[in-house]
C-alpha cells in the first residue's frame, strides 16, 4: 500500500518492528523478521533516506523511528510536490510540442490546406489511414485496382480491416477480376468476406480510392504511380463524386464467389468479354493488360484461347466471328 510513497514491503516491515521496539538493533530486527542482515541494513538506509528514521539524541550513533503521523505526512507531501513538478514539466512539454508542430508545419508535405491534405511517402499515407480507421463509425468504400496486391500492402491493411469489421463497420471492396490469378490477394479477399466484409470484382476499375464514413476520401495523387503520394480530402463535392463512381462500379461488379462464372449464352467470363471489347476498340495488348490489371502475357494467352474456341486463324478473323456470334 505504501509503495506509492516509496516505501517497499521490507522497509515497511522494518519500520513497523522499530515502532514496536525502538530499542532493538540490527541483530534483533534480523532475528524477528528472519531476514539477512544485509537486507535489514539496506532497509534502514532506505528509511533514513525517506526521513522515517533520525539520529537518537539519547543514544548517539543509533537511529530512532519518526512517528507514523509525522513520517507518513512528510512522505505524502513529498509525493505531492513531486507530482506538482511533474505537471509543470508536462505542461511545458505540451507547449514545446505545440511550438514544434507549428514550426514543422511549413516544412511538411502532408500539411492540411483547406479541405485537403497532401500525403507524401508510404509512411505518411499509412499514418493517415490508421488515423481515419480509428475514427470509423459506419462504412468504408474501397476500390483496389491492379489485381495482385503486394504482401506489404496486405499486411498493413489486415489489422485495420479486422478492427473495423469486428466493430461492426461495413466494409465494401471492389477488386479487379485478375485478383483470381494471385492466391495471396484472393485469400485476403475471402478472409474479409469471412469476417463479414463485402467483396466484388469487375474487369475494369476506376482509380484506387478509399472513402471513410462518406465524409473523407483518400486517392492517389498520380493514379499511374501510387508511390508519388495521396490526397486526403473532405470536400463534399469531391467526396460525393467519388461515392457516385464507387456505387456505379459496385452495381456492375459481381460478388467474389460468383465473378468467374461464364455467361449462360456466350460461355464468356466477364474478364474475357471485357478483353474482347477493349481490343475491338483498337487498344494494344499492352494497353488492354494495363486496363485489366494483368500482364501482357496473360492477355495474349487469353486471346490465344479465345481464338482456338472461335476456330480463328487470326485476330481479324476472331473479331469477325465474335461479332457474328453477338459476343459483344
Amino acid at each position: 500500500m505504501l509503495e506509492l510513497l516509496g516505501l517497499d514491503a521490507i522497509a515497511e516491515a522494518v519500520y513497523r518492528e522499530m515502532l514496536t521496539d525502538p530499542e532493538g538493533g540490527v541483530t534483533e530486527l534480523r532475528d524477528r523478521l528472519a531476514l539477512p542482515e544485509a537486507t535489514v541494513r539496506a532497509a534502514l538506509d532506505r528509511l533514513a533516506d525517506l526521513t522515517l528514521l533520525r539520529a537518537s539524541r539519547e543514544q548517539p550513533g543509533t537511529l530512532r523511528p519518526v512517528s507514523p503521523e509525522r513520517g507518513l505526512d512528510l512522505l505524502l507531501r513529498r509525493q505531492e510536490e513531486k507530482l506538482a513538478r511533474r505537471q509543470q514539466e508536462l505542461a511545458a512539454s505540451k507547449a514545446a510540442v505545440a511550438r514544434a508542430l507549428a514550426g514543422y508545419a511549413t516544412l511538411r508535405a502532408d500539411t492540411p490546406t483547406g479541405g485537403h491534405e497532401r500525403l507524401v511517402g508510404l509512411d505518411a499515407i499509412q499514418d493517415k489511414l490508421e488515423e481515419l480507421a480509428a475514427r470509423l463509425t459506419a462504412e468504408v468504400l474501397a476500390v483496389t485496382p491492379g489485381g495482385a496486391q503486394s504482401a506489404a500492402s496486405l499486411a498493413a491493411s489486415r489489422p485495420l480491416d479486422e478492427d473495423a469489421l469486428l466493430r461492426g463497420v461495413r466494409l465494401r471492396t471492389i477488386y479487379q477480376d485478375s485478383v483470381h490469378d494471385d492466391p495471396e490477394t484472393l485469400g485476403y479477399a475471402r478472409w474479409m468476406v469471412g469476417l463479414g466484409g463485402e467483396v466484388r470484382t469487375a474487369p475494369v476499375l476506376p482509380p484506387r480510392m478509399l472513402v471513410f464514413d462518406r465524409s473523407t476520401a483518400v486517392v492517389p495523387i498520380d493514379p499511374e504511380n501510387t508511390r508519388a503520394g495521396a490526397l486526403c480530402t473532405r470536400e463534399p463535392g469531391i467526396v460525393a463524386s467519388l461515392i457516385a463512381l464507387f456505387e456505379q462500379t459496385w452495381e456492375t461488379a459481381v460478388p467474389i464467389a460468383d465473378d468467374r462464372a461464364a455467361g449462360e449464352e456466350t460461355g464468356l467470363s466477364a474478364g474475357e468479354r471485357e478483353l474482347l471489347r477493349l481490343l475491338s476498340t483498337g487498344l494494344t495488348d499492352d494497353a488492354a493488360a494495363k486496363r485489366l490489371g494483368v500482364s501482357v502475357r496473360t492477355v495474349r494467352r487469353q486471346m490465344a484461347a479465345l481464338m482456338e474456341r472461335l476456330e480463328a486463324a487470326s485476330r481479324f478473323e476472331a473479331g469477325l466471328k465474335t461479332a457474328r456470334r453477338g459476343w459483344l
